[in-house]
């Protein structure tokens, strides 16, 4: 099965990541070490690396692998960035991150899916990412400021909380928008207080819910 599971990240690449422009050589090489199978339900393995959403339960969803690998390209993430992840979910998106990055910071609301991941995570023997429960809408200060902060669900507009623990020349790739439709953004600080934005195209999240 190990083999198998090998073999679909290979047509994974080669089918549904290079083709849309994935061309990164880290990320790829982030998106074929990390075994996503892990990280999805049991009875859900088999379609693991289809270019497709899967659910989590609780609500969630894993996002399907293009848009993790979209994501992380955007973020331009370098070997000693730390990186902050809103909305752990599985923990794919943060074990893709952490293969790059120095440190991964990843967010949680729901406790069950922080375990969850927390467990899947140590396994694999992924020491450089701390998870947190809490409101991602308000990050996670004491552990910023980040170089890049990704988020797997949606908000309606960039928190300011995100924008303030952003380092200089660092990114924010984030879905924006409602139900009724969703836009991936890039915001890359430019200076002090002078952003770029940037359309990434449609997408479909789950939303981003404060606590507060």
């Amino acid at each position: 099965m190990g083999n198998e599971h090998e073999q679909a990240r290979e047509r994974m690449l080669r089918d549904h990541l290079v083709p849309r422009g994935i061309t990164n050589v880290r990320v790829l090489a982030a998106m074929g070490a990390v075994p996503r199978e892990l990280f999805v339900p049991e009875n859900l393995r088999e379609s693991a690396y289809g270019d497709h959403p899967l659910p989590l339960g609780n609500g969630q969803t894993i996002s399907q692998p293009y848009v993790v690998a979209l994501t992380v390209q955007e973020a331009d993430i370098g070997s000693g960035d730390i990186v902050l992840d809103v909305g752990t979910g599985s923990g794919y998106e943060a074990a893709v991150a952490s293969r790059i990055a120095t440190r991964v910071v990843s967010i949680e609301r729901i406790a069950e899916l922080s375990e969850r991941a927390e467990a899947v995570l140590r396994a694999l023997g992924y020491d450089n990412i701390e998870l947190l429960v809490g409101d991602g809408t308000q990050g996670a200060t004491e552990h910023g400021p980040y170089d890049a902060i990704i988020s797997a669900a949606a908000a309606e507009r960039i928190p300011t909380t995100w924008t303030e623990q952003l380092a200089p020349h660092g990114r924010i790739i984030a879905p924006i928008g409602g139900r009724n439709g969703q836009r991936l953004r890039s915001v890359q600080r430019d200076s002090e207080s002078s952003y770029i934005e940037t359309d990434l195209g449609g997408v479909r999240f789950v939303p981003l819910i404060s606590d507060g």
